[in-house]
C-alpha cells in the first residue's frame, strides 16, 4: 500500500475522520459559494445542523446542470489567485463543466492516484506509459502526477499517433500502461497488423477507465497483452481519476479513497438509499477539496458498494464496476439496456473484434435497434469476404439468441468487414442516434 495507515484504517476511525471533514466542507461551501448558501437557506439548514455522517441526507444535491448554470467559476470556493489548475469537460453538448484546484488539491489528487497505481500493482521503479489524453480532460495529467508522486518514470505520450505508441512501448519497455480500454485494444490491433505480438511486450499491468467496460473486456485485454487489467474510476467534478481503483490481488470492486470522498448509493428515481450490495446511482461528496468542493454530486453512474474487507488488506468501501449510466441507458420497447451489457454479450462470440456500435433508428412510431459488429480478419478471409456465408448466419443467430435471453430485446445485427467501424483515441462512441434528422454519437 502507498499509505497503509489510511488504506487499512479501522471503520470507526474512518467514519470519525469523514464526519470531521464533512462538517468542515459544509462550512466552507456555505461561507464561500453563493449557490450552496442559497440552497441551504432554502432548506432551512446551516452548517451547525450537520453533526454526523447521518446528517448528510439533509443536504441538497448537486447536478451537472448546476455546473453549467454557474459557468465558469461560480462554484469555486476560493479566489482565482489561489487556483493553480483548471480542468473541464469537452463541452460537446453546450458549455463545458469547469473545475479548479488549489495546490493542496493537486497534492491530494497526486496521492490518491499514487495509491491507485500501487493497488494496481505499480512500483516506484516502474516505467509508466500514459496513453490517456492530456489537456482539459483530467485523465492524462491525473495519472501523470500520481505516477510521479509514486516515483515512477512517466512517459507522457497521451492519446493518438498509435504507431508511435507502439514504438515507445517496444523501445522504452514500460511495466505499466494506462488509457481507455477501447484505445488500448486499438493499439494491440495495430501491433498485430505490424506483425508484432502484444503478449511479448514488457507491460505487466494496465489501469483502464474513462468508459464503462465489462469483465469480458477485461479478459480480452488480459489475454491480448498478457497483463493484469484493473479498473480505475473518477470524474472531473469530484477530482478526476483515482476516486476509486481495483486492487490487483482481488480485482473485485474498486476501493474508494474514503478519507477524501464520501459515497452514497441512491435509487435514481426516489433519491433514497438502497441496501448495501444493491445497484443505484453513485452520489459523491468531496471531503477535502478546497477550490471546488461538491456536495452530494449525482454522478449518473450506476453501481453498488460493500464494506466487506478485501483480501488485499484494505478496509475502505468498495464499489462495483460501473454497470452503466442513467443517461446512456437505452429504453427499447420498454426494456432498459446498457451498452456495457451488450459489450459483455458480444465478447462471448468467437470471431468478432471488440468494437461495435448501437444505431438507434425509428420506423414509423417504433424505435428500432441495429447492432453493428465487425468480424475478425481471419474469419473474413475464411469466408472469402462473403457476408452472406453460413458462418455469418450462424454468428447472427447466436448473437440474436444471446441478446434476447440476456438483454431481453431483439436487435438486427449488421456485420461489417474488418476495420470498417471507427476506432477512437479516447472514449469509444457506442451509441449513434439516427432517430432525428442528424446522427448524434454518445
Amino acid at each position: 500500500m502507498f499509505n497503509p495507515e489510511i488504506e487499512s484504517m479501522a471503520r470507526h476511525k474512518m467514519e470519525n475522520l469523514q464526519s470531521e471533514r464533512l462538517q468542515a466542507t459544509v462550512k466552507r461551501v456555505y461561507e464561500n459559494v453563493e449557490f450552496y448558501k442559497r440552497k441551504f437557506d432554502e432548506l432551512g439548514i446551516t452548517p451547525e445542523n450537520i453533526r454526523s455522517l447521518d446528517d448528510i441526507v439533509k443536504l441538497p444535491f448537486t447536478k451537472k446542470q448546476d455546473l453549467r448554470d454557474n459557468y465558469p467559476y461560480g462554484l469555486f470556493a476560493v479566489p482565482l489567485d489561489e487556483v493553480v489548475r483548471i480542468h473541464g469537460s469537452s463541452g460537446t453538448s453546450g458549455k463545458p463543466t469547469v473545475v479548479g484546484y488549489t495546490q493542496n488539491d493537486i497534492d491530494v489528487w497526486s496521492e490518491v492516484v499514487a495509491r491507485s497505481i500501487v493497488a494496481a500493482g505499480g512500483k516506484k521503479s516502474d516505467v509508466f506509459h500514459n496513453a490517456y489524453g492530456y489537456g482539459l480532460f483530467t485523465g492524462g495529467l491525473g495519472l501523470h502526477y500520481g505516477a510521479e508522486k509514486l516515483g515512477a518514470a512517466v512517459i507522457p505520450i497521451s492519446g493518438g499517433n498509435t504507431e508511435r505508441q507502439i514504438t515507445v512501448i517496444e523501445d522504452f519497455k514500460p511495466r505499466g500502461i494506462c488509457g481507455t480500454p477501447s484505445y488500448i485494444l486499438n493499439i494491440a490491433e495495430k501491433m498485430q497488423d505490424m506483425g508484432l505480438d502484444p503478449r511479448n511486450t514488457s507491460v505487466e499491468y494496465g489501469i483502464f477507465g474513462a468508459e464503462p467496460w465489462s469483465e469480458e473486456m477485461r479478459a480480452k485485454l488480459e489475454e491480448t497483452f498478457n497483463l493484469k487489467a484493473v479498473d480505475i474510476y473518477g470524474l472531473s467534478e469530484i477530482m478526476g481519476p483515482g476516486v476509486s481503483i481495483e486492487c490487483h490481488e482481488a480485482q473485485n470492486g474498486l476501493h474508494v479513497q474514503e478519507d477524501h470522498f464520501f459515497v452514497e448509493v441512491l435509487d435514481p428515481k426516489t433519491q433514497q438509499p438502497v441496501p448495501e450490495g444493491e445497484v443505484g446511482e453513485l452520489v459523491f461528496t468531496s471531503l477535502t477539496k478546497e477550490a471546488f468542493p461538491v456536495i452530494r454530486y449525482r454522478t449518473g453512474d450506476l453501481a453498488s458498494v460493500t464494506k466487506e474487507k478485501c483480501i488485499c488488506g484494505r478496509t475502505t468501501v468498495r464499489m462495483s464496476r460501473v454497470k452503466g449510466r442513467t443517461d446512456d441507458m437505452i429504453i427499447i420497447r420498454g426494456v432498459n439496456v446498457f451498452p456495457s451489457e451488450i459489450e459483455r454479450v458480444l465478447l462471448q462470440i468467437n470471431g468478432l473484434v471488440p468494437h461495435f456500435q448501437i444505431h438507434l433508428t425509428r420506423k414509423g412510431t417504433m424505435d428500432s435497434v441495429e447492432l453493428h459488429v465487425e468480424i475478425e480478419n481471419g474469419i473474413y478471409e475464411e469466408i472469402g469476404g462473403d457476408l452472406t456465408h453460413s458462418r455469418i448466419q450462424e454468428m447472427k443467430y447466436e448473437i440474436g439468441h444471446l441478446m434476447k435471453s440476456t438483454c431481453l430485446v431483439s436487435m438486427n445485427t449488421i456485420f461489417n468487414i474488418p476495420k470498417a467501424l471507427p476506432r477512437n483515441e479516447g472514449k469509444a462512441i457506442r451509441i449513434v442516434d439516427l432517430r432525428n434528422s442528424g446522427a448524434v454519437g454518445v
